[in-house]
């Protein structure tokens, strides 16, 4: 018992450093230290690089890129919610639902990069709230298969269960590699965890069947 509770608490000292360290660095929100975490381990982003950023508000993964692909590169951040402007010049926002997007959108041109920390809107349930985030991560591969470069890299969000393991194979199929990683400023309780894709395929799939639906209620 005596354990448990040392470990509670090491994990919420954790996850107040984190928030204190954004807060001092004027980053938006503590998620800006799981990019940096994932690419600090991964080298995702590169100087110069075109990222496309979706459900990008508050816009804390947005101030991290701007920083690594420098004033030569250009990061788009999309959202349904409405992004606070005072970002840096390499960073332009849309206010637009991610599954309308088309390379039109962006003058025909692919990114280097996709990232997604990407959620459904949660229900408590957790079967329900891992299949809705599934089926946003294939939502997301989707995507990349027509805006993202080949040899590009993917980082998105997934909340863990029973669907992972076939995201995992697709995204297997459709990268040179794909692992999943949990960073330390994600919260110990949480399912969340990153899928890192580097090296799109050239003949990725463009599309595929969506998950299952999850159970219903009283099965």
């Amino acid at each position: 018992m005596d354990f448990l509770v040392k470990t509670v608490a090491a994990q919420r000292e954790l996850h107040d450093f984190f928030f204190k360290e954004a807060k001092r660095r004027g980053y938006r929100s503590r998620a800006a230290y799981k990019l940096t975490e994932i690419d600090d381990k991964r080298h995702v982003l590169s100087k110069g690089d075109g990222v496309l950023d979706l459900g990008a508000a508050p816009g804390s993964w947005l101030q991290v890129v701007s920083e690594r692909i420098g004033e030569h590169g250009k990061a788009v951040g999309v959202d349904l919610k409405s992004i606070d402007c005072g970002l840096p010049n390499n960073v332009a926002t849309m206010q637009e639902d991610v599954t309308l997007l088309t390379p039109n959108d962006f003058g025909g041109k692919l990114f280097d990069v996709v990232l997604s920390d990407m959620a459904p809107n949660t229900t408590g349930t957790r079967t329900v709230d891992h299949h809705g985030s599934v089926n946003l991560c294939h939502v997301v591969l989707d995507l990349s298969a027509t805006l993202l470069k080949p040899g590009g890299n993917l980082v998105m969000k997934v909340l863990e269960g029973e669907a992972y393991p076939e995201l995992l194979k697709r995204c297997e199929n459709s990268f040179n590699s794909a692992k999943g990683y949990k960073p330390k400023a994600s919260r110990a309780i949480s399912t969340e965890m990153f899928i890192i894709c580097l090296g799109r395929n050239d003949d990725m799939p463009k599309s595929m069947e969506l998950a299952p639906p999850p159970p219903a209620p009283g099965w």
